[in-house]
Formats: C-alpha cells, sequence, structure tokens
C-alpha cells in the first residue's frame, strides 16, 4: 500500500512538472499530424551571430540547433561558406507554421539557399534529421520568440 502510494505520488509529480514546462528560449519544438521533435538550440537573433551562425563547427548532435531570429518576416538566403558540417534549414513563418525545408546542404557550397518570401525564423539541424523524422511543411513550432497571440501553437 505504502509502495503504490509512492508511485501515484511520484506519477503525480512528473505529470505536474509536465504539465507546468513551459516554452524556453532554448527549446525549439515541433509538432505535425504523426510526430513531434524538440531541440536544443542557440539563438541567432543579431546580425553577428546570423553572419557567423554555425561556420567551423566541427559537429552538431542531432538532438541541437541554432535558431535564427529576424526582427519581421521577410525573404531570407543562407550559403555554407565554412560551414564544415551538411545541414537541413527549417524555415518558419511568424505564426510558427514551417513554410519550407532544404535537406542536405552541402559543406563550403557558395550557392543561396532562398526560403520562402514571409521567413521569420530559420532552424539548422543535422543534415537529413529533418527528413528522417518527418519534420516538414506544415508542422508546427512552439518557442516564446513567436508572437504569442498569433501562433499556432502557444507557449502556456
Amino acid at each position: 500500500m505504502i509502495r503504490a502510494a509512492a508511485l501515484a505520488l511520484a506519477a503525480l509529480g512528473w505529470a505536474g512538472q509536465a504539465a507546468a514546462e513551459t516554452c524556453s528560449e532554448t527549446r525549439a519544438e515541433f509538432r505535425w499530424p504523426g510526430g513531434q521533435a524538440r531541440f536544443a538550440v542557440e539563438i541567432a537573433d543579431d546580425e553577428a551571430e546570423r553572419a557567423q551562425g554555425l561556420m567551423f563547427r566541427q559537429e552538431l548532435p542531432a538532438g541541437a540547433g541554432m535558431l535564427f531570429i529576424y526582427d519581421r518576416p521577410q525573404g531570407v538566403a543562407f550559403w555554407m561558406k565554412n560551414t564544415l558540417i551538411p545541414l537541413d534549414m527549417v524555415f518558419i513563418g511568424a505564426d510558427g507554421r514551417v513554410n519550407g525545408v532544404h535537406s542536405d546542404a552541402v559543406p563550403g557550397d557558395l550557392t543561396q539557399i532562398p526560403g520562402p518570401p514571409d521567413t521569420l525564423m530559420v532552424l539548422e539541424i543535422r543534415g537529413g534529421l529533418a527528413r528522417r523524422l518527418g519534420l516538414a511543411e506544415g508542422a508546427e513550432l512552439r518557442h516564446p520568440a513567436l508572437d504569442q497571440a498569433g501562433a499556432l501553437w502557444p507557449c502556456g
């Protein structure tokens, strides 16, 4: 009886912790029909950080990425100059909807990789990972940098 009560309290504590969990600047969460993913992210939200991006990195863990955040939705373009690892680029609109994915960008390639004209954020993750996870156009992002009033999947 005591063991069952202890297990029930532990489960309630875990459930309460999960329910109380809110959005975090350092976490990008995605959901789509039949799937979800969560990445620990570094934020690049000023010109210097966005220019540096993931250049010269030797590796990127599967559960990590860099989230580029712009002041307003706009057209963006990326290239792979001085980038040593293949990357997927997940383009995100102001409402948090994924509106484009560029898979397996080639390290060192100087070809411009344009995103949709209304891009507010771009998540760079390990090359090929978006396809393996099923992260594609239409998925929804939850992150505090989104305007929560217009977000498809708001925080809280």
